[in-house]
């Protein structure tokens, strides 16, 4: 991992750990947004309505700023922590893990529940492969319509994303670029005259 590029999970994962009776059910989800962690964890509550806790914690986006962590009605510190703790010891992010519990009748105690949340997570994160992914900036392309072919033929000599298309008289094409390539694209687009690029915040 450089600069350039940060780690995440290729693909859903999940395991499950038992533990005097509880069964922790521990889904990992490669995710790109806040909007991603609703919808997931909306999904597991509705596939598992009888679970007493639904504790997660997920990390989003290149400078890692953007997490979150949840003990969804255990002990403080005794689930959300542990997760996220074991997301960051193998330095990902774009990254959501959420474990599931169904209560086996014998309490586990603090340590107990912090041995088990982490577990769980350990055997989701090691089923699955963890991979690098280039940091990309979207770009704002505005352009006349006579110029859209130009742009388009660019585009797709390139291999760039086009996150999304508005095709008028004055056409807004956003694209999603790795930010080591800017400098090379930049130069490529520059050379149509009038071609207005913004870089997205």
């Amino acid at each position: 991992m450089n600069e350039f590029s940060f780690q995440t999970i290729k693909m859903a994962s999940v395991a499950e750990f038992n533990d005097k009776g509880s069964r922790f059910f521990a889904f990992a989800f490669p995710i790109n947004s806040t909007e991603d962690f609703k919808k997931n964890l909306h999904q597991l509550k509705t596939e598992h309505p009888k679970a007493v806790h639904h504790c997660f914690a997920y990390r989003i986006g290149n400078d890692k700023n953007n997490f979150r962590s949840s003990d969804d009605g255990e002990p403080s510190g005794t689930a959300g922590k542990p997760i996220l703790n074991q997301i960051d010891s193998k330095n990902l992010t774009n990254i959501l893990v959420v474990v599931v519990r169904y209560f086996g009748g014998i309490l586990l105690g603090v340590p107990g529940l912090i041995n088990a949340y982490k577990t769980a997570t350990v055997l989701a994160l090691n089923k699955v492969e963890i991979v690098a992914k280039s940091i990309e900036k979207e770009i704002l392309l505005e352009c006349d319509y006579t110029q859209l072919g130009e742009v388009m033929n660019i585009a797709k000599a390139n291999s760039i994303n086009i996150v999304s298309k508005k095709i008028e008289l004055f056409c807004e094409i956003i694209i999603s670029i790795p930010i080591e390539k800017m400098e090379i694209i930049f130069a490529k687009f520059n050379h149509i005259k009038g071609l207005k690029l913004e870089i997205k915040i």
